[in-house]
């Protein structure tokens, strides 16, 4: 049974920074491209950010233009995890958020739609005031 499970939320304030980790179980991600998603209240889930399965090189790594220059996504294969720092937080990044697996190595050209990935955690909360 595959697992994910995040972990990291919290109650900030505006400027400060928080990391969120992804911890996966029955599943090697070695052979999964990885996304962050992020759903606020009243809106949709967006995809923030995507990363392919080695994530060695910034080439694999891509991020919305709400979070580019202050979200950096990581991951550790040898250790099934995927990870997120978000520095700088604003208001409007409050939301909860998921880390999600591919079946597949690669962030594709829909790397940002929920559909494109197979397994979900159920989420963290992360709030922010000004």
């Amino acid at each position: 049974q595959v697992q994910l499970v995040e972990s990291g939320g919290g109650m900030v304030q505006a400027g400060e920074s928080l990391r969120l980790s992804c911890t996966v179980s029955g599943l090697a991600i070695i052979d999964s491209a990885m996304g962050w998603f992020r759903q606020a209240p009243g809106k949709e889930r967006e995809g923030i950010s995507c990363i392919n399965w080695s994530g060695r090189d910034d080439s694999g790594v891509y991020y919305r233009s709400s979070v580019e220059g202050r979200f950096t996504v990581s991951r550790d294969n040898s250790k099934d995890m995927l990870y997120l720092e978000m520095n700088n937080l604003k208001p409007e990044d409050a939301a909860i958020y998921f880390c999600a697996a591919a079946t597949w190595r690669w962030c594709g050209s829909n790397r940002y739609e929920a559909a494109s990935y197979q397994y979900w955690g159920q989420g963290t909360h992360v709030t922010v005031s000004e």
